[in-house]
């Protein structure tokens, strides 16, 4: 029970992480391209990368596996989900399983824009 509670907490931080974070760019950027989402997204892909890379079995730095979960979970899960997106699909190719990485990037890709594009027709519907 514990451990949901760090991640929860983990969680927290990394959505006032993003909060924040995309508040400083959406002051700082004009146009219509999504900057703020972007930068949320590569540097949790960057953070969640190093950190699970420093802190695996066969790294210098050593941490408790309840720390790796608050913080790769908790904190790079709130903050974006893409880092865990990207981790996995690191993962595949590093496994050799260019197939399996391939789909996992077209269909995420592709699912999530369609998800998206559905739950738009579906509140416009609503709201009319």
């Amino acid at each position: 029970m514990l451990n949901y509670l760090w991640i929860a907490l983990g969680s927290a931080l990394g959505g006032v992480g993003r909060f924040w974070l995309t508040g400083v760019i959406a002051r700082h950027s004009a146009g219509t391209f999504p900057w703020d989402t972007l930068v949320v997204n590569v540097t949790g892909s960057l953070v969640i990368g190093f950190f699970s890379t420093a802190t695996g079995p066969d790294s210098r730095i050593v941490v408790d596996s309840s720390f790796r979960q608050f913080f790769m979970i908790g904190i790079c899960g709130g903050y974006t989900t893409f880092s865990s997106f990207s981790l996995q699909t690191l993962s595949l190719v590093r496994d050799g399983e260019w197939l399996y990485a391939g789909a996992n990037i077209a269909g995420s890709v592709i699912l999530c824009l369609v998800g998206v594009w559905l739950g738009h027709i579906l509140a416009m519907t609503l709201n009319r």
